[in-house]
């Protein structure tokens, strides 16, 4: 039996996953983003782009300028969303370590997402850390996701146990 799921009421200041659209709504932020990786600061920016979902935690795109020079590397593999299109994937590499398919982007974003070209996301589980205004980032559950948990957005969040007939 499929459950609904009880979208948490959001407090002063913060966000119900519940509210975003779908199709996702994109958004620039001016939030300082960091990341890091192998001990080493990777990116350091105020330039982001948001997707913000239906029962998904936002995605945060950065612009791949803002990435140390160097540590971005093609990686196999592709995959495809019904609104942004064909994303392909790239390792990071930093600090004497190497994140495996650690990143995404879109080199040709389908129409009403064309923001997103040029712009890099990371999954905040297989780095060391996520930042977004100095609060480290939790990473959504079930892996194939990206999504960026922190204190601002409220749930629950697919990925998480239970959520696959969302």
């Amino acid at each position: 039996m499929r459950q609904n799921p009880t979208p948490v009421i959001p407090l002063p200041g913060q966000e119900s996953v519940w509210e975003y659209p779908r199709p996702p709504r994109v958004e620039a932020s001016k939030e300082r983003v960091r990341i890091f990786l192998g001990g080493e600061l990777i990116v350091d920016t105020n330039d982001s782009v948001r997707v913000l979902e239906t029962s998904h935690p936002p995605v945060y795109y950065l612009p791949r300028s803002a990435f140390r020079p160097g540590v971005l590397e093609p990686a196999a593999g592709s995959s495809f969303c019904e609104f942004k299109g064909t994303a392909s994937y790239l390792s990071i590499r930093a600090g004497g370590t190497v994140a495996g398919e650690a990143a995404w982007f879109y080199p040709r974003p389908t129409a009403g997402f064309e923001i997103l070209a040029d712009r890099v996301a990371v999954y905040p589980g297989r780095v060391d850390r996520c930042e977004v205004d100095g609060e480290s980032v939790r990473p959504q559950a079930g892996g194939f996701y990206g999504g960026w948990v922190t204190d601002r957005v409220v749930g629950p969040f697919k990925g998480e146990p239970g959520t696959l007939g969302w």
